[in-house]
């Protein structure tokens, strides 16, 4: 299995902007084959170094991930986040048997 974590640092910080995008990342349930699960949680601490809210996906295999990345559901999403955010970082990792 395959565990995808996005980091966004966004634009509009208000409450009702996290609730949307949460919704907006939740929405990919059931939409895309081999993707496993779908976690999103906003940060509370807000320091300095903190990233505003966070995408968890897990994936039955790398080839699904790579699928994700093209797929309808996504496309749309990956647009709008690149347009509502500051910044953001990934890690994309292998989970032990």
């Amino acid at each position: 299995m395959i565990r995808h974590i996005v980091l966004f640092r966004l634009k509009d910080k208000s409450p009702e902007n996290m609730k949307a995008t949460a919704e907006l990342f939740y929405s990919l349930r059931g939409q895309v084959p081999g993707l496993i699960s779908v976690e999103t949680g906003v940060d509370f601490y807000r320091t300095e170094r903190s990233y505003d809210i966070a995408l968890v996906c897990t994936f039955t295999d790398r080839a699904a991930l790579e699928a994700y990345q093209t797929h309808p559901a996504h496309v749309p999403i990956r647009k709008h986040m690149h347009e509502i955010r500051e910044s953001s970082v990934a890690c994309d990792y292998e989970l032990p048997d």
